[in-house]
């Protein structure tokens, strides 16, 4: 059966300014592009478009798709604008949450909240006698309750576990806030989910992403919910037949080996393996990433590191073992330097792509570096307007000339590719377009922070086509609307290179089609 579809304005993203009037598709595929007058002779269906924008499918370059699923169906706690605001949602939520059941919360950010204040486990206390965890936005940090530090062992004689840290108060008493590894010993207490409860938070998840425009995702997940086979099981199960998306896996260290060992299957072209995935250090909101100077507003603190160097190494090498590249959550400098010291020591194979997620502080010296390997880079446009202008203060002006530096990595020539780090950001690619190029929100009304790295539509726009599709291989068959590529569009019922610009976040999605078939359709 061969499609055309017509009477849109096309971009094919294959230049600036470059658009089409119709094209053909055929077995998931785009088999040829022009007029309408041209093609319509060769097609057995015509789809009519009445008016609307198409672009290539958007592709979020770094996401938790399960995650954002159970955000989901959870308490969801970023919207909360003051420390009552949360409270009440708290005081409101699982009225009937039995005691031996976990009450879980996410998104929260003390940074939105006039007083700035963290709850405390005993003000936590009084919300319900199950035991709590209220993950922090950046999932780098936690607020818990008695119940869940008892049943975690933690007590004011715990010390700090060397990847995380323990809050106390004056007394020395653990005050309920927890960073890093010291969160991970509560959340190693919560029962190991079901197929089932992973396959419907991989639905929920993938039919909002749809919704919103997306049509594939990289993302991180296996390692997270039990053993690998739950996660995977839901992917291979969920992507495809009636649901189709796109879905790059990348590998978390702690299955990785027993992944390549057990030859794990994927249902490519829907679900397919990506490259080792581990953490070097934290976030800004939790002052837990890795910085080679202290900062600005602690001068004890230099950040945290989640691994020791020889753990960095081993991980390294056992990638490269199995011929793969790894992918390196590194937001501070110095844990981009830690990352560039041992792919340095140990390249990737030819052919193969390390790829560093986040890249927030740099420095010269280690732009240098990086521009000498085959890297590509996981980039958070909405990281911007959501960090700034609180981590102005725990920077520094001093370090902020390579800072969150998209427009300088771009033209540096690295391949990059956009995405939202949903559940910590929305998922929506209209945001982390906006951002890209006014560096802040669309209902605020200011030149942007660090206005000097606004990115241009067209480099915005890349980011989550084009350039996404190049992270993962697929420059050549994805991300662009060319002969030969996936059939995958998102198409808007405006046109986000010619509207005002702070109607961009507000634009209707029309329809999402993946491999030539429509994925989504707006309620209209």
């Amino acid at each position: 059966m061969i499609k055309i579809w017509f009477n849109a304005l096309f971009y094919t993203m294959q230049n600036e300014g470059h658009t089409i009037d119709a094209l053909l598709t055929k077995d998931g595929k785009i088999v040829a592009i022009g007029s309408y007058d041209e093609l319509k002779a060769q097609a057995d269906e015509q789809i009519d478009l009445q008016g609307a924008f198409v672009y290539p499918g958007f592709i979020d370059n770094h996401m938790h798709i399960i995650g954002q699923g159970e955000k989901l169906l959870r308490l969801d706690l970023s919207n909360t604008t003051s420390s009552e605001n949360m409270m009440d949602l708290l005081l409101n939520a699982y009225s009937d949450l039995p005691e031996d059941e976990w009450f879980i919360g996410e998104g929260w950010d003390e940074n939105n909240f006039p007083d700035k204040k963290i709850f405390t486990r005993y003000e936590l206390d009084a919300v319900t006698d199950s035991p709590m965890l209220l993950k922090r936005t950046c999932w780098h940090a936690a607020i818990v309750n008695s119940k869940a530090l008892e049943l975690a062992g933690i007590t004011k004689d715990t010390p700090d576990p060397d990847d995380g840290v323990i809050e106390r108060d004056h007394t020395g008493e653990p005050t309920g806030l927890l960073k890093e590894g010291a969160m991970q010993r509560v959340l190693e207490l919560l029962p190991n989910p079901t197929v089932a409860y992973v396959t419907k938070a991989l639905e929920t998840s993938v039919d909002h992403l749809l919704s919103v425009g997306l049509t594939g995702v990289v993302t991180d997940d296996l390692g997270y919910y039990g053993h690998y086979q739950t996660p995977l099981k839901a992917f291979n199960n969920v992507l495809g037949g009636d649901r189709k998306f796109r879905a790059h896996l990348l590998r978390h260290f702690s299955v990785f080996s027993e992944l390549m060992e057990d030859h794990a299957l994927y249902n490519t072209p829907w679900v397919e393996p990506g490259e080792m995935k581990f953490f070097i250090d934290g976030a800004f909101g939790g002052s837990t990433a890795l910085l080679s100077e202290p900062y600005s507003d602690e001068p004890d603190n230099v950040g945290t590191t989640v691994l020791t160097d020889e753990e960095l190494e081993n991980h390294v090498k056992t990638a490269r073992h199995y011929g793969e590249a790894v992918a390196i959550h590194v937001i501070g400098d110095l844990a981009v330097e830690k990352a560039l010291d041992v792919i340095e020591k140990h390249p990737a194979l030819t052919g193969k792509k390390d790829r560093l997620i986040h890249v927030i502080l740099l420095r010269e010296d280690l732009v240098e570096r990086m521009q000498k390997l085959p890297i590509v880079l996981d980039i958070q446009p909405a990281f911007v307007p959501s960090d700034f202008p609180w981590v102005g203060e725990r920077l520094g002006k001093d370090r902020l000339d390579w800072a969150y530096a998209w427009k300088k990595l771009l033209t540096k020539g690295f391949i990059c590719g956009g995405g939202s780090d949903a559940p910590i950001e929305d998922p929506n690619p209209l945001l982390g377009i906006h951002a890209a190029i006014t560096r802040r929100l669309s209902i605020e009304q200011h030149e942007g922070y660090l206005p000097d790295e606004k990115l241009s539509r067209y480099e915005a726009v890349q980011l989550f086509t084009s350039g996404a599709a190049a992270t993962i291989d697929k420059a050549d068959s994805r991300g662009r609307l060319s002969v030969g590529f996936d059939a995958d569009f998102t198409i808007l019922k405006e046109d986000i290179f010619t509207i005002e610009v702070d109607r961009i976040t507000e634009v209707q999605v029309e329809k999402t089609i993946v491999a030539g078939e429509v994925m989504y359709r707006a309620n209209t």
